[in-house]
């Protein structure tokens, strides 16, 4: 019972750990600014993701603004309205309805590039987000020129962000699964190596 109570002591202190270092990995400013790429990547789910994209977009700060996990049925003209911006973007603005999560994204970017025979982006995400989405497009896409951009929402206090409860919970729940992304392929690894030897 002594040691797995020290087991247990030893995982929470590890796990704490891990918790500070991820948060410090979280950007609090876009270090690269001016690199103009072929895509602008904006993934959905978090506020000012798509404005950014498309402020990028007309900065002219890439060729196309590649906009992944749209919600089926949303069209390029909608968008545009939402985040009031204007209908001559419209040209450079292709939208991905296929996934619903980080790893579907980075999926269908890379599907989308492959495509356009293009070799670098500018990826547009919360800042909070940017550690994991980062891990899962340079998976899916080894080869490819990666540009953070990362985006910074008023309610997410990155200072002291331990103080504060929401804060606190969002950066949790990342880091959560920002380590079961990591380890993701290990256990899918080890699952083919089964089948395989069955």
């Amino acid at each position: 019972m002594r040691r797995f109570i020290m087991l247990l002591g030893t995982l929470a202190v590890l796990w704490l750990l891990g918790l500070f270092w991820f948060a410090s990995q979280i950007p609090n400013t876009v270090n690269d600014p001016t690199t103009r790429t072929d895509a602008i990547v904006v993934l959905t789910g978090g506020s000012l993701r798509v404005e950014s994209g498309l402020l990028l977009l007309s900065a002219g700060m890439g060729k196309t603004l590649f906009v992944t996990g749209v919600f089926p049925g949303v069209s390029v003209p909608a968008l545009l309205h939402a985040a009031s911006a204007s209908d001559t973007l419209a040209c450079c603005i292709v939208l991905g309805h296929a996934a619903d999560n980080t790893s579907g994204n980075a999926i269908e970017t890379a599907d989308f590039m492959r495509k356009q025979n293009y070799h670098s982006l500018r990826l547009v995400t919360s800042a909070y987000h940017m550690p994991r989405s980062l891990l899962e497009f340079t998976r899916a896409m080894p080869g490819i020129t990666i540009v953070p951009n990362p985006v910074f929402a008023g309610n997410v206090k990155r200072d002291q962000w331990w103080e504060w409860p929401g804060t606190l919970s969002l950066i949790v729940n990342e880091y959560t699964k920002y380590i079961a992304a990591l380890v993701r392929p290990w256990f899918i690894g080890e699952a083919q190596g089964s089948a395989a030897h069955s």
